[in-house]
């Protein structure tokens, strides 16, 4: 079975502080906006492993700090459920800055990324060490 699934949990809602798993000087990043997603009314949007999402930078380099960048949701502590059954949870919520179509802006992704999100951005696949 090839593809994404779609069954993941969306365990980031807005305002969800992340680490910043590139090396691009910004270290903590808070979530504005899911990109790309339909909302229900009166619904808080919220995003998952491999959404596409705008962040804040709130800790970081002087150049970084207090911009607003596009960024791909990399791991979640949710617990998110798999098509073959297993469940996957990581210790820390991360997301990689990006640009709009995913390419990211870093040359380098700490720590191991959800294969959904490398299924999804190609980009993030190449540059990434680890695969989970």
């Amino acid at each position: 079975m090839k593809g994404i699934s779609g069954s993941v949990t969306r365990g980031l809602p807005t305002k969800a502080k992340l680490t910043c798993a590139d090396n691009t000087g910004a270290k903590i990043i808070e979530l504005i906006s899911v990109l790309k997603i339909g909302s229900t009314m009166r619904r808080y949007p919220a995003g998952g492993v491999g959404d596409l999402i705008k962040v804040s930078v709130k800790k970081g380099t002087p150049e970084t700090r207090r911009q607003i960048y596009t960024a791909v949701i990399i791991r979640q502590k949710r617990p998110f459920l798999r098509t073959d059954g297993t469940w996957v949870q990581f210790s820390d919520n991360a997301a990689v800055l990006t640009n709009e179509r995913g390419e990211v802006q870093g040359s380098d992704i700490k720590g191991p990324v959800s294969r959904e999100a490398a299924e999804r951005w190609p980009r993030i696949a190449a540059t990434a060490k680890q695969i989970v």
